[in-house]
């Protein structure tokens, strides 16, 4: 199937083609019809389909059709995201599908200076993207008027609620029309998520393209038992010795992805960290570092990376195993995007060795693990321990590029394989 056959307009069309993009992804194929016929729908779909475009597409299509004649422009398309990243990146998309279209768009999100924001939504815009707590405090200031919004997404909707704004959408759905079609995508639909699609949606098209939380096709995964206290000589040695040019590292904790970039920074990694406690700016410089590839690792929390969109990242790293087993899938999920193969490596140590298990129970993979030899965890299962004992790599004053290759040295967990990869076609892909 071609975007021809889905009823878009010339201008998309145009512009779709001008990003090189052919062939529409299962999701854009069965969501775009959709919308355009004026369904509300509820989307499962796991990151790296290119969901983006499944509702920036048909939204910017309609909203084109039923261009106000004579009268100020105000909020007709209404997109919240968890993540002030996510927001800029929907609002790329908008804008990069939009651009033969006499449509504006803004974002608004927290952690900048709201005054622009202020004068974009005063000058009038088409599309609003924006994160629940700062349009919120739009809403407060009364800066912004939804009162002629006809298209509501929420992106990531399961991501938003883990954050803990329901109140914030909550308040901002008491002030749009009841009649309004509504647009709601989830890679999971647990129980809060369901409830709150039910009470919102009305008679929706329900789409899912994967079981709920699987991990893309595209994505080999492994694990590597260590103790806490060797793993950052562990991934310094990983990054080294097989040469990673560009990795996602994922801590649990704010200060740990500041302490974990200024170790590797000691073994001659270029990394930067990005999480909450960093300006906006601070974050824009640092992804657009990793993504010249200048920074050759970027350490983040799970709330920063949320919505990272990095063309065709190969490796991402769990440092810390995340406590929520299901934000394994959205951590791993930025790596394997578009039909690209990705490898998704996880640090367990034995305190982790119960929510390593949780993570292989909710995805259905028996996740390779290796120990590898010279960082054997004192703590040992019933795995034996490695009997040909090296000089351990990356200690002793031995930098990452020095140590013994990681495949060569390394052995499967007993019962346990390699994992394996399968390429899928690539599609148009922005989310």
């Amino acid at each position: 199937m071609s975007f021809d056959s889905l009823g878009l307009s010339a201008e998309l069309l145009r512009a779709i083609a001008e990003q090189g993009y052919t062939s529409p992804t299962p999701v854009q194929t069965r969501a775009i019809p959709a919308i355009l016929a004026g369904h509300d729908l509820m989307a499962g779909a796991q990151t790296g389909t290119g969901k983006t475009a499944a509702f920036t597409l048909p939204m910017l299509h309609k909203l084109m059709g039923d261009a106000p004649q004579g009268r100020q422009r105000r909020v007709r398309a209404l997109v919240l995201t968890p993540t002030r990243e996510l927001a800029a990146q929907v609002h790329e998309s908008v804008r990069t599908y939009g651009r033969h279209l006499p449509l504006r768009c803004a974002e608004v999100y927290g952690g900048v200076n709201i005054l622009p924001q202020i004068r974009a939504l005063r000058s009038g815009v088409d599309v609003l993207v924006a994160t629940p707590g700062r349009l919120q405090d739009h809403l407060t200031r009364r800066t912004v008027d939804l009162s002629s919004v006809d298209i509501l997404v929420l992106d990531e909707a399961d991501r938003m609620l883990d954050m803990g704004f329901l109140p914030a959408i909550e308040r901002i759905l008491g002030v749009l029309p009841a009649t309004r079609q509504t647009l709601f995508f989830s890679a999971t639909f647990g129980g809060n998520v369901r409830k709150l699609a039910e009470k919102l949606l009305n008679k929706p098209q329900v789409i899912e393209v994967a079981r709920a939380n699987a991990v893309a096709d595209a994505v080999s995964q492994s694990a590597y038992f260590v103790d806490t206290d060797r793993k950052r000589e562990l991934l310094a040695h990983l990054i080294g010795k097989e040469q990673w040019s560009q990795v996602l590292v994922f801590t649990r904790t704010k200060y740990g992805a500041d302490r974990l970039a200024k170790q590797l920074g000691h073994h001659g990694i270029e990394c930067d960290a990005i999480h909450g406690d960093k300006s906006q700016g601070q974050r824009n410089r640092a992804l657009a570092a990793f993504k010249r590839q200048t920074v050759q690792a970027l350490i983040a929390t799970d709330v920063a990376a949320r919505g990272l969109d990095i063309d065709q990242l190969p490796h991402v790293v769990n440092f810390d195993l995340p406590t929520n087993p299901e934000d394994y899938v959205h951590r791993i999920g930025r790596t394997g995007r578009a039909g690209n193969k990705g490898a998704a490596t996880s640090l367990v140590s034995a305190e982790e060795r119960g929510q390593f298990a949780a993570i292989k129970r909710l995805v259905k993979t028996d996740i390779p693990a290796i120990v590898m030899e010279g960082f054997e965890p004192v703590q040992q299962s019933s795995r034996p321990r490695p009997t040909n004992n090296r000089r351990r790599p990356g200690g002793g004053g031995n930098g990452p590029n020095n140590g013994n290759g990681a495949r060569r040295h390394a052995r499967p967990a007993q019962g346990q394989g390699r994992p394996q990869t399968s390429r899928r076609p690539r599609g148009a892909q922005t989310s």
